[in-house]
């Protein structure tokens, strides 16, 4: 039988965390391998006997264990290339009666889903009692928080400090701003008002009050008369003496008018507001009609200018109010800002547990694993002997033996062969290979050259750069290495290898060659302070160099004396190393070569090579070097196990890393690039690689 143990809650992966996954045992998940353990188990398997006994009563767990193979169904995986495991699992019985079979299986899957079923819903009734657990204490919370915040806004009479805070500036700037306007209107009225009263030249009581006198019909004719009197008066004195009997009647006519003309004046003046005195009661109350309308426009303004300034006066105590009012809002504010969140990450963290609950709920009423039926039991069918079906078992088990054997072996292979393999396991740029020359080889190569003699057991590293076919790589890793920088020259190079004996000085050594070939300055510098040999190769002295610079043994001033000069001469022939018969008269001579390399050596050994080459003493002396030469070439440690090689790469301006096919691993490999990338690592050299003879045959043209 087959069936699919997909899960009910899958459908919500995508959508972050499922609800029941946060409150509930986050490491139940669909594996098939630990469902068929879980099938396999005896627990379960009981259940299953304990239904089949009636019918199958000497059966035993130990049986059905034997006899019941599970294993997942594998299907295509998304790039179509392989296959993965799948959520359906595959359930096989074997017995003699198939009936047997049949009713086992049928068994075994009932007892599997009740069983599913019932840690699901254990699994989820937790989560849902943990909730159930946190809502009274979260509610009570909740409650504390709100009643906190409702006491803050009854105490300080607002809802919102912030929105009140808004609402107030927005008051106070409209304030302000009236009372700009009110200023500006004050001084034009105040203007007009000094105006008004130059004309009238009176003050605004006394304007008001000839206004009204002015205005009485029974003054002006009083007056009227009083004036007819005193011209009467005038003329009569003229003509008669002062005790003559119609002046003193005119006198006393003239008192009672004026006695009459100040009644009327009482009368229309009732509180004596602007009353006039003896001397010039005869000259007030006569405005014309003009200076009665100045009169008004005067007291108008007066009303004007008092009425603004009664605005101002409200608005300044408006305005020192609302000032009063924002300086208790930033208080408020940060209270509000306490309380307010407070609130909302209760109420949020409730709304939380009430969701939760509500789909954990809703998961338990709907199941766990929804065990669907793919294929149901089947009677069983006879599967041995099957004489057919076994040879073709045997024979796919030997081929895939076979292969597996074959696997196994290139996989325990951890060695890189060739310069493809090189290069395809780093993503670095391959500047080049240097070919594999046996001790045999390189007699027979050496045997050509005029230097060389048959009573020579020895030869030396220099020896080997005068057969052409290294020197020509080695001249074209130079020359890939002068490339990479569009044409700009490294100035300073550090040559290394994952381990000892990679060839990492022969590279030096040979860059160095074909640099000072092109008439280079070219300076060696021999950092290998474990382990140093290029003092071995030249027959130089080593009583000063490298580590007497770095512990400043020798003065700074006397560094540049420090290099050792070696002069190199041979002359040049082209031969065909293919041809093993008539190898000398294969021979044509070139014109003799001669250059010249400064070496500094590495100097006495140091008991500390690490303290010794710290990265701004190394940087000292290869800043030191740099003017005097065109190319410095470091020959350093080895990368895997030392700790050298960090300080003198970081004071170079490149690192070019050398390889020996047949003895470097993959996985050397790639731990030494993981070290070096934290320098400039600009390319690998391939050396040891097999080629034959016949590639460098082009050589001769």
């Amino acid at each position: 039988m087959r069936i699919l143990i997909e899960s009910n809650y899958t459908a919500k992966q995508g959508r972050g965390q499922a609800t029941e996954d946060k409150f509930t045992d986050p490491n139940v998940e669909i594996d098939p391998n630990t469902q068929i353990q879980i099938l396999r188990s005896s627990e379960l398997l009981q259940k299953a006997i304990d239904l089949l006994q009636q019918d199958y009563p000497d059966i035993t767990v130990e049986e059905i264990q034997g006899a019941l193979e599970v294993s997942p169904v594998y299907g295509a995986d998304r790039t179509g290339q392989g296959q993965i495991a799948t959520n359906v699992l595959s359930a096989d019985y074997t017995s003699n009666d198939p009936a047997k079979t049949q009713r086992i299986l049928q068994t075994l899957l009932s007892v599997f889903q009740v069983y599913n079923l019932e840690q699901q819903k254990q699994r989820l009734s937790k989560g849902l009692a943990f909730i159930n657990e946190q809502l009274p204490e979260i509610r009570q919370s909740v409650l504390e928080a709100e009643a906190a915040l409702q006491a803050f806004r009854r105490g300080e009479n607002v809802i919102d400090p912030a929105e009140q805070a808004g609402v107030t500036t927005s008051q106070l700037a409209s304030v302000k701003q009236e009372r700009e306007s009110l200023k500006a209107q004050y001084r034009e009225a105040k203007a007009s008002y000094e105006t008004l009263q130059q004309q009238i030249e009176a003050s605004p009581r006394q304007a008001r009050s000839t206004a009204r006198l002015s205005e009485s019909p029974r003054y002006q004719a009083l007056l009227n008369q009083i004036q007819t009197t005193e011209l009467e008066l005038s003329r009569q004195q003229q003509q008669l003496t002062a005790e003559h009997p119609i002046l003193q009647d005119l006198r006393q006519q003239r008192e009672e008018q004026i006695a009459l003309l100040r009644q009327e004046e009482s009368r229309v003046l009732p509180n004596g507001v602007g009353a006039v005195g003896d001397q010039s009661i005869l000259s007030q109350g006569q405005f014309g009609r003009g200076d009665v309308g100045l009169a008004n426009q005067l007291t108008q303004a007066q009303n004007t200018l008092a009425g603004l300034a009664a605005r101002d006066q409200s608005l300044a105590q408006t305005e020192a109010k609302l000032e009063a009012e924002l300086r208790e809002f930033p208080e408020l504010i940060a209270q509000y800002s306490r309380l307010q969140p407070e609130v909302q990450v209760r109420q949020a963290t409730l709304q939380r547990l009430l969701d939760a609950r509500q789909e954990l709920g809703l998961s338990i009423a709907q199941g766990g694993f929804d065990w669907q039926i793919v294929e149901a039991p089947l009677l069983g069918e006879q599967t041995s002997p099957n004489v057919i079906r076994n040879l073709l078992l045997g024979t796919v088990a030997g081929l895939f033996l076979g292969s597996i054997a074959a696997f196994v072996r290139e996989s325990l292979d951890d060695t890189v062969h060739n310069s493809e393999d090189l290069g395809n396991n780093i993503s670095l740029p391959l500047l080049g290979t240097l070919p594999a020359l046996t001790q045999a080889e390189a007699r027979e190569a050496l045997a050509t050259l005029p230097f060389y003699q048959n009573n020579i057991q020895e030869f030396t590293t220099p020896d080997l750069f005068q057969w052409k076919p290294l020197r020509e790589a080695l001249d074209l890793i130079y020359a890939n290495i002068q490339l990479l920088k569009g044409g700009v020259p490294y100035k300073s190079l550090m040559v290394t290898s994952a381990l000892s004996g990679e060839g990492k000085s022969t590279l030096s050594l040979g860059l160095a060659i074909s640099a000072s070939r092109l008439d280079q300055r070219v300076l060696i510098i021999d950092a290998d302070l474990r382990n140093p040999s290029l003092h071995r190769v030249f027959n130089l002295t080593n009583h000063h160099g490298l580590s007497t610079l770095l512990t400043g043994d020798i003065p700074a001033q006397e560094w540049q004396s420090a290099p050792q000069w070696v002069y190199m001469r041979w002359d040049d022939v082209e031969d065909d190393l293919g041809e093993e018969s008539e190898a000398s008269s294969s021979l044509r001579r070139l014109p003799p070569s001669d250059l010249s390399l400064d070496v500094l050596t590495a100097g006495p050994s140091a008991a500390d090579p690490v303290k010794l080459l710290s990265l701004e003493r190394m940087k000292e002396v290869i800043s030191a070097f740099q003017d005097s030469y065109d190319l410095i070439l470091v020959d350093s440690p080895p990368v895997l196990g030392l700790v050298d090689t960090i300080p003198v790469g970081l004071g170079c301006d490149g690192v070019v890393m050398v390889g020996r096919m047949d003895k470097i691993t993959r996985t050397e490999l790639s731990n030494a690039v993981d070290i070096l990338d934290k320098l400039n690592l600009i390319g690998l050299v391939a050396n040891g690689v097999n080629q034959p003879t016949k590639n460098y045959k082009y050589l001769r043209a």
